[in-house]
């Protein structure tokens, strides 16, 4: 499970805005010079991120959480969003092509056909599949009145 700290600063209904503050790894990884994380992380100059997550553990506003997701759901989520439309992008421009006799004009158009078909099956796709791909909350992270001094 991927984790991150958080604190709840709004409730709405049976949910809550959790907001964390990006931080980055980027220092200590070996990756550092190849990964996409390190540019959104700059990107975002450490701004704070909101997210809205059912309140399943009772949290209150103020309350800092821990939420998290399965890293098959984070997979999962990956492919409908990046790989599906990627690969109906690809299949439709080799049908284009071969279907117009070689122009390159209609096969860039069965691209971008493509391409709007894979965001949109992937968009049914998740919703067909709920909350699977929604992070949680794990845990509200309260020190204990007994440690206090």
């Amino acid at each position: 499970m991927i984790t991150e700290t958080g604190k709840v600063v709004a409730l709405k209904g049976d949910r809550v805005w959790v907001q964390t503050i990006r931080t980055s790894a980027c220092q200590s990884c070996a990756a550092r010079n190849g990964c996409g994380q390190k540019v959104l992380a700059a990107a975002s100059g450490g701004r704070a991120n909101q997210i809205l997550v059912t309140n399943s553990i009772n949290a209150r506003v103020g309350d800092e959480v821990t939420i998290g997701i399965d890293e098959q759901a984070l997979l999962g989520a990956s492919l409908l969003v990046y790989a599906l439309p990627l690969i109906l992008m690809v299949a439709a421009s080799v049908v284009g092509h071969q279907l117009s006799g070689g122009h390159d004009g209609a096969a860039m158009l069965a691209a971008v056909a493509g391409l709007a078909l894979g965001f949109f099956a992937g968009r049914k796709l998740q919703r067909a599949g709920g909350r699977d791909y929604e992070p949680h909350l794990v845990r509200v992270n309260r020190i204990a009145p007994e440690n206090c001094l």
